[in-house]
């Protein structure tokens, strides 16, 4: 099967399975004798599942690591977990990431209900004054939630 046809089948680009290729992940195919690649029908298969890997968080050198271990027995099936675990830790401290930041968010966005003229917006104020608290200026004018916003710039955004 030619390169474009397991592309297509496999959801990627060809220059994906040429990039496998390289990391050794998917083997070099034979050669047509007009020296276009191909593929066993077994590399769609196998194209699918790195990029399933890769989905569910896997690197690239997870995956190298997975398909090696393939044929292992017991010892292997112990590495696999061991993978899947250090990926599923790595997942739990996204989502606690994720998560502070969605909490920090809403905040930011409950507090602003819109400046008026000549007024800095709250939203505003907060996101700088976290970053650098010195940057807002003493007594600056903000909209309808000024005096939480001036202590908080004050207290260094938080």
């Amino acid at each position: 099967m030619w390169s474009g046809e397991v592309a297509k089948r496999a959801g990627v680009n060809p220059q994906t399975l040429r990039y496998y290729e390289r990391r050794g992940i998917l083997p070099e195919p034979e050669r047509t004798s007009g020296g276009f690649r191909d593929y066993p029908a077994w590399a769609v298969n196998l194209v699918r599942f790195v990029r399933h890997a890769q989905d569910l968080g896997y690197s690239l050198t997870d995956v190298e690591d997975l398909l090696r271990l393939a044929d292992g027995g017991a010892a292997s099936c112990a590495e696999a977990r061991a993978v899947t675990a250090a990926r599923l830790a790595d997942l739990d401290r996204r989502i606690a990431e994720l998560g502070r930041m969605r909490e920090c968010l809403a905040a930011m966005g409950a507090v602003c209900h819109g400046p008026g003229p000549g007024r800095l917006c709250r939203l505003m104020v907060e996101a700088v004054a976290s970053i650098d608290p010195t940057s807002i200026p003493p007594g600056h004018d903000t909209c309808s939630c000024a005096g939480e916003a001036s202590s908080s710039a004050e207290d260094g955004g938080r």
